[in-house]
């Protein structure tokens, strides 16, 4: 009996103090296979989506593009592997560090940051000259700082002035620096926050008045679009447009008057794009047409990026789109498993909180491509061709299979123990 005992004891001591590479990549062994998985379905996707521009760009060469998503993909896979090495504790640590230095970097970003359509959400990185959206790291840091905060203040966060009120400040001040570039990921940012205040033990009456409010602009926006759409003063309106940081408000409402009245009623870039992937999609039928058969890739702007849903569902059919569609469901669901397994406050809101703001992103990419949803900038995570998006996308998965590791050698020790 003692020798069966010390048999397994020294099974689980090796299996959670490993000594090689392999054996050290712990973590939920299927965030880690659906990670593969998007990376792959992303290599054959952006692959196809980006051959006839690296044909027209590069002088016949269609690989470019490919070995540049290549690359992501390994300095990705990289920092999940790294950042899943560090117990996330640090992250607890280094959250409001990074929140401090990210919301300068937005404001900033405002004023200095590079523009690109009609937008500046980007600063360029010195050296590598490369450009970053700030908002990516403030999202980051946002969960990381929502989070600690929520860990710490559970046992009044019912009341208003101490709980509530020190946990939504942080959100709404980097909400409101995010949305004059990048409405859109404001908005799903605020929403993956208040999803986790209110799984965080927030008074419902609370989080209710803070979406009554942030509907307030919401609601100028769409009756803005219907004002205008009505006067039929499009073309006066645009040419009034300013070029500042509040010169995106003209895009904001033809997008909603787009989303509202349908190619029937306007004719602009955003019904363009969102007619061309109904195309895609109706191409696709059930099955697809096929790897790299893809025809709409030739006329649906940013078919590698905000519109690759419609690009898989043409080669891959309604199928294929389901596939993809699961497997986000399932990636929450292991995260929202891990939460429920993890024994501290922190790590169970930190995983929770990434969790939910990647499989909200999905959602509305998806929905964008379906016409469910207002046309956005918001990028498939994983599976839209690579750049700084897809680093922090893989930095939020490496902590979410830290908190997993951490959680998998907490239940370890205590076997280990129970079979002392």
């Amino acid at each position: 009996m003692d020798a069966t005992r010390d048999i397994r004891f020294n099974e689980l001591k090796k299996s959670f103090y490993p000594d090689n590479l392999l054996s050290k990549t712990k973590g939920d062994k299927v965030i880690w296979a659906l990670v593969i998985l998007l990376t792959l379905v992303s290599l054959l996707a952006v692959y196809s989506a980006t051959g006839s521009l690296a044909y027209k760009n590069y002088k016949g060469n269609t690989e470019i593009y490919l070995f540049k998503q290549i690359a992501f993909i390994v300095i990705g896979i990289m920092v999940i592997y790294f950042a899943h090495l560090i117990n996330y504790t640090f992250y607890s640590r280094a959250a409001k560090i990074l929140l401090l230095i990210s919301l300068p970097l937005l404001f900033y970003t405002l004023f200095f940051g590079v523009r690109m359509n009609e937008g500046s959400r980007w600063i360029r990185l010195p050296f590598i000259n490369m450009t970053m959206q700030t908002s990516d790291l403030a999202k980051l840091a946002l969960f990381m700082y929502l989070a600690r905060l929520l860990s710490k203040k559970q046992d009044v966060i019912k009341d208003f002035k101490k709980g509530f009120l020190p946990v939504i400040i942080p959100v709404i001040v980097t909400c409101i620096l995010i949305a004059p570039a990048n409405l859109s990921t404001a908005m799903l940012l605020g929403a993956s926050c208040l999803v986790l205040l209110f799984i965080g033990r927030a008074r419902t009456k609370h989080i209710l008045m803070t979406i009554g409010i942030a509907l307030i602009p919401i609601l100028f926006l769409i009756m803005a679009a219907v004002i205008r759409h009505k006067s039929g003063s499009r073309e006066v309106v645009e040419a009034k447009t300013t070029t500042g940081i509040f010169g995106r408000a003209d895009t904001w409402i033809g997008r909603m008057e787009s989303f509202i009245y349908g190619n029937k009623e306007t004719d602009n870039d955003n019904t363009y794009q969102v007619n061309q992937a109904k195309i895609a999609i109706a191409k696709g039928g059930l099955i697809g047409v096929g790897p790299g058969n893809s025809t709409t890739r030739d006329y649906l702007p940013q078919a590698y990026n905000d519109f690759i849903f419609a690009i898989i569902i043409e080669e891959y059919g309604l199928i294929g789109g389901a596939l993809i569609v699961f497997i986000y469901l399932v990636f929450l669901y292991r995260c929202i498993r891990i939460f429920k397994r993890c024994p501290f406050a922190f790590g169970a809101f930190l995983a929770l909180g990434l969790s939910f703001t990647l499989a909200i992103q999905a959602v509305a990419n998806m929905a964008v491509t379906v016409n469910l949803f207002p046309v956005t900038g918001v990028t498939l995570p994983l599976v839209s061709m690579g750049g700084t998006s897809f680093i922090f996308t893989c930095l939020a998965i490496g902590i979410i299979l830290s908190v997993a590791r951490n959680v998998e050698q907490s239940e370890g020790q205590k076997e280990m123990l129970n079979v002392q």
